[in-house]
C-alpha cells in the first residue's frame, strides 16, 4: 500500500483531498505546516490558512477520517524563505508572489522531504491542477475547473517534485468538491477559502511592512514621465505597477504608476498609455514540458493569477538563464516580481520572475 502526506490546511480542498486518496487506498498521513510568526498570529476568529484554529479544523478532520495527523514547526523556515522575500522584494521597488515562493521552497521542498523522511511516497495538495505522469517526464496541466486553476502558482516545481506528489483534485469542479465533503460528514464543508497573503491575517500587507519591518519606509519623490517633480511619496513599498488611486496628486488627467525605481527611490506617474508594455524580460526560469527552452515559441502567456493568458512569443536569452516575452497586444501593467507563466493549452510549459516590462 502507498503512503501519502497530505497537507492539510484545514480548508475543503485539502480535508477532500486527504479523503478522496483513503478512498482509493492510500494509507494516509495528515500533516498541517505551522509558519505563522509570532508577531503576525490571527485571531481564532480571524482563521486563515495553517494558522492556529486552522490546525485544530485539519486535526478534526484527520480524527473523522481516522487518519494520522502530525503538526510540522516551519515558523524559522518560513520566515527566511517567504516572509524575508517578501519584504526584500518590496524594499527594492517589486511586487512579489509569497504563495509561489511557498510553494517552491515550503511545500514542494520542505514539506515533501519532510514526507519521505516518514516513508511516504508522496506528498498530496489540495491544488486544483493536474499531474500527468508519463515517459521519462511528469507534466501539469491545469485544473477542469479553469475558474480554480492554480497552474500559475505551481510552475516552479522540479521533475522530482512532481513525481513524488499527488493533486486528486484537479479533475473537479469546486462545487463537486464541497459537495464530497458534505456527503462525507466534514464539518468544514461549507468553510470559506482562504485568504491571498497567509501570513497577512488582515491582508493588508502594507500595515504588515511598516510595522514589522518600518526600515523600508523612505519617503522620496514623484516625477512624472516628461521629468517634472509633483510631489512626495511615503514609501515605494505602497505603490505597484498601474495602481491610480492613493498617489495624493490632482492633475487634470487620470494618472497612474508607470514605474518604481529602487535606486533612486523615484515613483514615475503618467498617463494610461504609459501603463501599456509591448513585452518583458524574465529570469528564474523553470521549465516543466522540456528540460530548456531552445527556440522561440508561440505560447498563451498569464502575467498575474487573475488575468487571462495572452498570446505571446517567447525566446531564449543569450545566457539561457532569462526568457523575452514578446505579447502579440501590448499588456498592461506588466509588474516586476510576479510571475509570468507559459501555457499550450492546458499544459503547463514553464515560467520564471518578471524582472522588466520592455
Amino acid at each position: 500500500m502507498e503512503k501519502v502526506l497530505v497537507a492539510m490546511s484545514g480548508g475543503v480542498d485539502s480535508s477532500v483531498a486527504a479523503a478522496l486518496l483513503k478512498k482509493e487506498g492510500f494509507q494516509v498521513v495528515g500533516g498541517t505546516m505551522e509558519i505563522f510568526p509570532e508577531y503576525e498570529q490571527p485571531s481564532i476568529e480571524e482563521g486563515g490558512c495553517c494558522s492556529l484554529s486552522a490546525i485544530e479544523d485539519a486535526k478534526r478532520v484527520a480524527d473523522q477520517l481516522d487518519i494520522p495527523h502530525y503538526t510540522f514547526n516551519m515558523k524559522k523556515i518560513f520566515e527566511k524563505e517567504v516572509i524575508n522575500n517578501f519584504v526584500e522584494e518590496y524594499a527594492h521597488g517589486r511586487t512579489p508572489n509569497p504563495c509561489v515562493v511557498c510553494n517552491n521552497e515550503i511545500k514542494f521542498k520542505t514539506l515533501l522531504q519532510k514526507a519521505l523522511e516518514i516513508d511516504c511516497d508522496y506528498l498530496a495538495t489540495g491544488h486544483y491542477s493536474r499531474i500527468i505522469k508519463g515517459g521519462k517526464r511528469c507534466y501539469l496541466k491545469k485544473g477542469i475547473d479553469h475558474s480554480k486553476d492554480q497552474s500559475y502558482m505551481l510552475y516552479g516545481l522540479t521533475q522530482f517534485q512532481l513525481e513524488h506528489t499527488l493533486m486528486p483534485l484537479g479533475v473537479y469542479q469546486k462545487t463537486k468538491v464541497r459537495e464530497i465533503a458534505r456527503e462525507s460528514g466534514l464539518r468544514i464543508y461549507n468553510k470559506p477559502d482562504s485568504q491571498e497573503i497567509c501570513f497577512v491575517p488582515d491582508n493588508d500587507y502594507t500595515r504588515f511592512l511598516e510595522e514589522n519591518h518600518p526600515e523600508i519606509s523612505e519617503p522620496g519623490y514623484i516625477y512624472d514621465t516628461e521629468g517634472k517633480k509633483l510631489g512626495k511619496h511615503e514609501g515605494l513599498h505602497n505603490y505597484t505597477i498601474g495602481q491610480r488611486r492613493g498617489l495624493g496628486i490632482s492633475m487634470p488627467y487620470p494618472i497612474y504608476v508607470v514605474d518604481i525605481n529602487y535606486r533612486d527611490n523615484i515613483l514615475l506617474v503618467g498617463k494610461n498609455e504609459y501603463v501599456f508594455s509591448s513585452g518583458l524580460v524574465a529570469d528564474n526560469l523553470n521549465w516543466i514540458a522540456f528540460p530548456e527552452l531552445k527556440r522561440t515559441l508561440q505560447v498563451e502567456t498569464k502575467i498575474r493569477y487573475n488575468s487571462p493568458a495572452v498570446q505571446a512569443s517567447i525566446s531564449p536569452g543569450k545566457d539561457n538563464q532569462t526568457a523575452r516575452v514578446e505579447f502579440e497586444k501590448k499588456q498592461r501593467a506588466v509588474t516586476p516580481g510576479q510571475s509570468v507563466v507559459f501555457y499550450r493549452g492546458d499544459l503547463v510549459l514553464g515560467g520564471g520572475l518578471i524582472r522588466e516590462a520592455i
